[in-house]
């Protein structure tokens, strides 16, 4: 097929011909050159040309919730284990929450196998991945962070431990304390609780983590919310820009140690960055700098997310 020529109809049968056995029937480029009496190379070079005319296209199709191209394309950019985008509105944050609960509910059930030690820290969007949890192999569960309240959700981090632990079979370690108290010297002192050593002795063992992703502004972080709008500033000035289990970021994902940091009971930026697999469930197109720091920073290696969300991200890539 000469260059800047349209093909002859004998070129396209050859052509054609060609990406048929290959595409569609899964013949090797060397019996397909065979068949045509044409070298390896050849075939190559026809199965290129059908892609660059157009003869030959590929599109991924799936038909569901799940947006598979830009949970290929994001999961690429970012270099990312697992990635999930669903394809959900981002006006209603009820309906986000439900979708991407069940999307990760099924990442779960696929992803976590028997003997895993599996950590959870408290978010909203948590709380909708355990409505959508029907079943999940036997693991241990264990509590992350201390609990949060909101007057949204009636449920706490202790509840999600459990009712997980539930759902698995397997044992629960949770801890009755707040995730933020008032003063360095009362979060040492709590520390050292039988149940909160038990759980946090757990740590360096976790397997797998799932935990939300903050922006440092009001509306998009639960812990920058629960500080107050005084401190909020204070530590946005010190580079605070995200959050996941209260451990705060700055724009590249380097953590910072600020006055909130001795005050937070929650797994340690240290021991989150070394479980294997972290897990985020993030929503909101605003939080991509916030999801981008905690990528960069290497603490989350995997995502759940919506396509507005992923869309900004790749812009930001």
């Amino acid at each position: 097929m000469a260059l800047g020529r349209s093909p002859g109809p004998a070129a396209l049968v050859v052509t054609a011909t060609a990406a048929r056995r290959y595409y569609l029937e899964g013949a090797s480029k060397s019996d397909i050159a065979d068949e045509l009496g044409v070298s390896r190379f050849k075939v190559a070079r026809l199965l290129e040309q059908a892609r660059d005319t157009g003869l030959v296209r590929i599109e991924l199709d799936y038909r569901g919730s799940l947006d598979l191209d830009l949970s290929v394309r994001l999961r690429t950019a970012y270099g990312l284990r697992h990635c999930v985008v669903v394809d959900s509105p981002e006006q209603d944050d009820s309906l986000l929450r439900t979708n991407l609960g069940t999307a990760g509910a099924r990442l779960l059930t696929e992803i976590v196998e028997a003997d895993d030690v599996l950590g959870l820290a408290w978010a909203r969007a948590l709380i909708a991945v355990r409505r959508s949890l029907t079943r999940l192999s036997a693991c241990a569960v264990v509590q992350l962070t201390g609990a949060l309240p909101s007057p949204a959700f009636d449920e706490s981090s202790i509840d999600l431990v459990r009712d997980v632990a539930r759902t698995s079979t397997g044992h629960a370690l949770f801890f009755y304390v707040p995730m933020i108290v008032p003063d360095a010297a009362t979060a040492r002192a709590l520390r050292t609780q039988p149940d909160v050593l038990r759980a946090m002795s757990k740590f360096p063992e976790l397997t797998k983590a799932v935990v939300g992703l903050g922006a440092w502004q009001p509306g998009l972080s639960t812990v920058a919310d629960a500080v107050g709008e005084v401190e909020r500033r204070e530590l946005y000035d010190l580079g605070v820009r995200a959050e996941l289990c209260g451990i705060q970021l700055d724009a590249e994902g380097t953590p910072i140690e600020t006055p909130l940091t001795e005050r937070v009971i929650a797994i340690e930026a240290q021991q989150l960055r070394a479980v294997p697999e972290v897990i985020a469930v993030a929503y909101g197109s605003a939080k991509a700098p916030a999801v981008r720091a905690a990528i960069h920073g290497g603490f989350v290696k995997s995502l759940v997310t919506h396509t507005g969300l992923a869309r900004q991200l790749l812009e930001d890539v």
